[in-house]
């Protein structure tokens, strides 16, 4: 029987799991590491870490199978993080994560100065504070004797790959969130490489995701027990490999993630000019394209609500009382970190707004649930503007455990809701991209298609979404109300 082990390198930890043939998984392990907040706003980690827990979460997986059953392996990743390597490929500073926020000078620097026209022409998309180029950047102005010692620049994933194979390689999904990527081309821009001070030299050779890189080294081998050959496909930005993992390959499909962010994810077989970029548009996994929205805060909302306001963790008994859909007056804007998608806007608070003297903690706890639903709207009918038809979507994360809010989605949105039998996240995704690698498969997209399995449809009422959709057109005039107050 042949396997195929799929990695998914967090922000909090690795996942790591076994899958066979037919796509059921055999076991999962995960390993905890910290992160380092060394200013305000910073958010870094040590490369070191990744590497350490992924060989010892390595060895834990096939601790019980045949080693030599392992056929490939297939890495998913945090996106958007910054790893710099010495000409000794000696990891010079700890690696700037997508979260760090301390690149906000450069940002506006490449939307104001160079131009989101511009940086849209040569990337398809602008620039985010969490994007890689402005790290980049942010290093060239504060540490210049170690920008000078750069040889090898890395994505988080990448540098996995690099460590397990000696192979300098990267993939279209990963690299698309640089800004260094001309994405409809799917090449390097090498104006974008010249405006960041770097040569495409340092940058990874770029393939499909499901392309096998190269074959983990001998020591590797020794050091984890296997047997090899193991071959290690390119693998995956963390948000592609998940909606491989849901199934969502092959035009036209879409899929919704309620975790800590909240992302909205339609693929497309072609590529599009996004009207004022307020989407991203990044390459696919399965060799097309998507559409992206990401709120910077999701499934955290009702957390934040619950854990540190209420001091209750039981949320399913919060939720009981919601029965009445469509009807509430209390409105909660998601923005506790600021906003992604669509506003691109870092400053931007969260706020209640509606309430009375009669309004009950039900109504608060259910604004907060329609607050994530309308901003996950506010991407969706972008995508709508441009002609693309979502009727469904799958449903994943840990907000999707919720009924009532799988059910308030479904009719804010208006399209039917799927559930997955087996919500395992990236880490599915990057073991059907190892499947596909190494020939289980013909492409990513028959994979997912056998593989996926979905549970519960829950199907809007005409009824609910005729309220939601008047509460939308007052939930969407709060923003620009807002706006500029907090600078």
């Amino acid at each position: 029987m042949k396997v195929y082990a799929g990695i998914d390198l967090g922000t909090s930890g690795v996942k790591l799991l076994l899958m066979d043939e037919e796509g059921r998984v055999l076991r999962s392990v995960r390993r905890e590491y910290g992160l380092s907040f060394p200013n305000p706003g910073w958010s870094e980690q040590d490369p070191e870490d990744w590497y350490d827990n992924t060989i010892e979460g390595l060895k834990e997986l096939i601790s019980d199978i045949e080693p030599a059953s392992l056929t490939g392996i297939g890495i998913a990743g945090q996106m958007h993080g910054l790893v710099i390597l010495d000409e000794n490929d000696e990891v010079i500073r700890p690696a700037i994560l997508w979260n760090d926020g301390r690149t906000q000078e450069e940002t506006r620097y490449l939307n104001e100065e160079i131009g989101q026209e511009r940086l849209a022409k040569l990337t398809g998309n602008i620039a985010f504070a969490g994007f890689t180029a402005p790290k980049i950047l942010w290093v060239y102005k504060n540490e210049p004797d170690l920008f000078a010692r750069i040889s090898k620049i890395m994505l988080p994933k990448d540098y996995l790959v690099y460590r397990l194979t000696g192979d300098f390689t990267g993939d279209y999904s990963d690299a698309s969130g640089m800004l260094l990527l001309d994405v409809k081309d799917k090449k390097w821009s090498s104006e974008m490489l010249d405006i960041c001070h770097i040569t495409e030299d340092m940058l990874p050779k770029l393939h499909e995701s499901s392309s096998v890189a190269g074959l983990v080294k001998d020591d590797i081998l020794s050091v984890t027990g296997l047997t090899g050959p193991v071959s290690v496909v390119c693998g995956a930005g963390d948000n592609a490999a998940a909606a491989v993992g849901t199934g969502t390959a092959g035009p036209g499909k879409c899929n919704i993630s309620l975790g800590t962010s909240g992302t909205v994810f339609i693929t497309a077989d072609s590529y599009q000019v996004l009207p004022n970029n307020a989407l991203h548009f990044f390459a696919h996994a399965d060799t097309g394209y998507h559409i992206m929205g990401c709120m910077l805060s999701a499934a955290s909302c009702n957390k934040w609500w619950m854990d540190d306001i209420l001091k209750d963790k039981d949320y399913q008994a919060s939720q009981s009382d919601m029965t009445d859909l469509g009807t509430n007056t209390v409105f909660f804007l998601p923005y506790l970190m600021g906003e992604r998608s669509p506003h691109n806007d870092p400053k931007v608070r969260s706020m209640f707004i509606g309430m009375s003297m009669d309004t009950t903690r039900t109504q608060m706890t259910q604004a907060v649930l329609e607050g994530v639903a309308y901003g996950i709207r506010d991407s969706v009918e972008i995508a709508r503007s441009l002609g693309i038809s979502i009727t469904e979507t799958c449903i994943c994360g840990g907000g999707a455990r919720s009924e009532v809010w799988r059910k308030i989605i479904s009719n804010v949105l208006n399209v039917k809701v799927k559930t997955l039998i087996n919500d395992e996240g990236p880490a599915l995704g990057a073991a059907i991209l190892a499947a596909v690698g190494t020939g289980a498969y013909k492409d990513v997209i028959s994979a997912a298609d056998h593989i996926v399995k979905y549970g519960e449809v829950i199907c809007p009422d005409p009824d609910v979404v005729s309220r939601y959709d008047k509460g939308y057109d007052i939930y969407r005039k709060l923003y620009p109300s807002i706006k500029g107050l907090y600078v």
